[in-house]
């Protein structure tokens, strides 16, 4: 398998080597998470129901029956076929879960504790668990007991608000944004109760991660504008309010992104656009001045850009120090360059044996890069060896999968 650069750290230089999680989450925002903390060497054992496994296999294209998504978000876990609905289930989930360091789940609250698998009895027998609780609106609170899926969260923290054209229908930011900001806060958390078992006594705690909180939690101004101000900030389309010229504009072949709200910056690219009239103007030196009059500067430049390619484009803002990128599809992404050498497209290999080109590993760790270490795995592929690993005997898994709690 060709994991681009992140493979050729030798193997024990993982930087959460050693780290055992036990993920009960299914589709995105728990398992993305896990995908995330195993990118860096941690061991994810993944519980999936038996038969249907987590319904992600089936999402959106698939190929052999499997969804190519899967295969992303699954790398690097071992699948177990587990029924935690049966007591036998729950009690083979309890054996697995007190040699684990970390549990995550993204369950609606209170269902742990109904199958007998709440905080307090798992880190009875495991004072060092740590457990992460993703879930709509949280553990506490009046709507706790809500469904919340990503999209309601993008909604509720604010974000769907500001996404589309003003005074049109809100749209989605077209990936499932909410999902991953709350397993990448998840990700923070067990890595800061990690660092804290290990300083302080070794002792695990809770997280609690509110789908709707984790998108909040990057809303940047929103609420202190609210609170100084009364203002309601309201879509604004490809702009970017209060801060000029920053925006979209068009080309012969296709839109570019210019950011031009620098002080020095816009200077050098009006006079790029043949404006120098406009980047001697003393009353848009600065920022507050150019959002004064930023309809008349973006006009100046859609009018400039429209006689150009976005390549033309590029060139140019290039050679004058003005930020400047074409809006990428699928294909400009797979086809650049530096997507390439950053190992940001990587070759994977498919337990199916298929080929797929998948996405690299984020941050890039100088000492300890993340690796793909396996591909993502079949339904229940690894039940029998993760199994033994905890004590159950040949005899025990035997019986398990008779009764249909394995598979």
């Amino acid at each position: 398998m060709d994991s681009g650069h992140p493979s050729s750290s030798p193997i024990g230089q993982d930087a959460l080597q050693g780290v055992r999680i036990v993920e009960m989450g299914q589709l995105i925002a728990g398992p993305f998470c896990g995908k995330t903390l195993g990118e860096f060497g941690a061991e994810v054992v993944k519980i999936e129901p038996p038969v249907t496994g987590d319904p992600l296999r089936n999402w959106r294209l698939l190929q052999k029956g499997t969804s190519v998504w899967w295969q992303v978000q699954s790398r690097n876990k071992r699948s177990v076929a587990l029924d935690l609905r049966a007591p036998e289930g729950q009690e083979v989930a309890r054996r697995l879960i007190a040699e684990a360091d970390v549990l995550i789940e993204n369950f609606r609250p209170g269902m742990l504790e109904e199958w007998g698998l709440g905080p307090e009895v798992l880190q009875a027998a495991n004072p060092g668990l740590i457990v992460l609780r993703i879930s709509g609106f949280g553990q506490t609170g009046p709507y706790r007991d809500q469904p919340g899926f990503g999209v309601i969260g993008e909604a509720m923290g604010g974000l769907r608000h500001l996404t589309g054209e003003p005074d049109r229908v809100p749209v989605r930011v077209g990936v499932s944004l909410g999902d991953t900001l709350a397993a990448l806060h998840g990700a923070i958390g067990v890595l800061a109760a990690l660092y804290h078992r290990q300083a302080h006594g070794g002792r695990g705690q809770v997280i609690d991660v509110a789908l709707h909180e984790a998108v909040y939690n990057v809303m940047e101004s929103l609420i202190p504008e609210y609170s100084a101000f009364g203002v309601v900030r309201e879509a604004a389309g490809s702009a970017l309010p209060g801060i000029a010229p920053s925006n979209a504009y068009p080309c012969t072949d296709g839109w570019v992104l210019v950011a031009g709200n620098g002080d020095s910056i816009f200077k050098r690219l009006m006079q790029a656009i043949g404006r120098p009239d406009l980047a001697a103007a003393a009353d848009l030196a600065h920022n507050a001045g150019r959002v004064a009059r930023v309809q008349e500067i973006d006009a100046a430049i859609a009018h400039w850009t429209a006689d150009f390619t976005v390549h033309e484009v590029q060139e140019c803002l290039a050679a004058a120090r003005v930020p400047a990128g074409k809006v990428y599809t699928a294909r400009d992404i797979a086809e650049d360059p530096h997507y390439r050498a950053r190992d940001m497209l990587l070759t994977q290999q498919t337990r199916d044996g298929d080929t797929l080109t998948v996405p690299g590993i984020v941050p890039k760790l100088s000492a300890t890069p993340g690796r793909v270490r396996s591909s993502a795995p079949r339904l229940g592929d690894d039940t029998d060896a993760v199994l033994a690993e905890v004590g159950l005997t040949a005899q025990q898994i035997a019986q398990l999968r008779e009764k249909g709690v394995i598979q």
